[in-house]
């Protein structure tokens, strides 16, 4: 079976915006300068709203990602990174491990009928996926009987199954993962944030907010990372499940194929 070649893509998430604002110098006379000082000062306020409303998504990540630290956000967003690397890689893995079963069934009954199973056989290996693969070992191994080729079905299939399987338990990880280092943040910069009030001998509103405040964006971080990779997760372990259903009925399928030209 050929192998699809990981693409390993990494995603950037922080960008850096530039605005530009242009001023315009006017000459006005001193019977005017009060209704030019008017214009001035609503044009700058109408450029300061149209500032805030240009910031980009991006930014706004950019910003609060600062906010919240480099040390908890920079492994969050590391996870983040190796989380859509592998479920991008799986992606397109099983994508390539997809076969149209019943298309090949025909074919491979056509080749028996007509060539053998030999011809059958290079049919098979002309084919990529695992279900071609099964195929092929199971006809390899029809002239030891039916049985020998159910038990061979049956002993390739665990392995490709593997081979489908692989990688998903470190995305799991990194879902799991994610939310716990946003949380342990939390719980550091809490700890910061009462060993400022000790400092300070007073509770400040501003100090506490402010402690809290980056405490929780690790947190808020870390659950986006999990909610994210488990979209991946729960989407690759359904193409997993699909192919697997369609390897065991493609393979029974085979069998009473081997049994009617036996």
């Amino acid at each position: 079976m050929k192998k699809g070649f990981a693409l390993f893509t990494l995603i950037a998430i922080l960008s850096v915006g530039t605005f530009t604002v242009f001023a315009q110098d006017s000459i006005v006379t001193e019977e005017t300068v009060e209704v030019v000082t008017e214009d001035v000062t609503t044009e700058e306020t109408n450029s300061e709203e149209t500032v805030v409303e240009e910031e980009t998504f991006h930014q706004i990540i950019k910003q609060k990602f600062m906010e919240g630290g480099p040390e908890f956000m920079g492994i969050v967003l590391l996870c983040l990174i190796l989380g859509l690397a592998l479920a991008i890689e799986r992606i397109i893995y099983l994508n390539m491990s997809t076969t149209n079963s019943t298309k090949l069934l025909t074919e491979v009954e056509g080749a028996i009928n007509n060539g053998g199973v030999d011809a059958a056989k290079e049919v098979c290996r002309n084919t990529r996926g695992p279900v071609a693969s099964i195929f092929y070992q199971g006809l390899d191994r029809s002239s030891e009987g039916i049985d020998q080729v159910e038990k061979s079905i049956v002993a390739y299939g665990s392995v490709q199954m593997g081979l489908l399987e692989k990688g998903l338990s470190w995305i799991s990880l990194f879902i799991a993962l994610a939310p716990m280092l946003g949380f342990m943040g939390t719980v550091i910069g809490m700890i910061g944030a009462f060993d400022s009030i000790e400092a300070a001998g007073d509770i400040s509103p501003s100090l506490v907010a402010g402690g809290i405040k980056v405490a929780l964006l690790t947190t808020v971080f870390g659950l986006i990372v999990a909610m994210i990779l488990q979209v991946f997760y729960n989407y690759l372990v359904a193409k997993v499940d699909s192919i697997v259903n369609d390897m065991e009925d493609a393979s029974i399928k085979l069998v009473d194929i081997l049994v009617n030209n036996k």
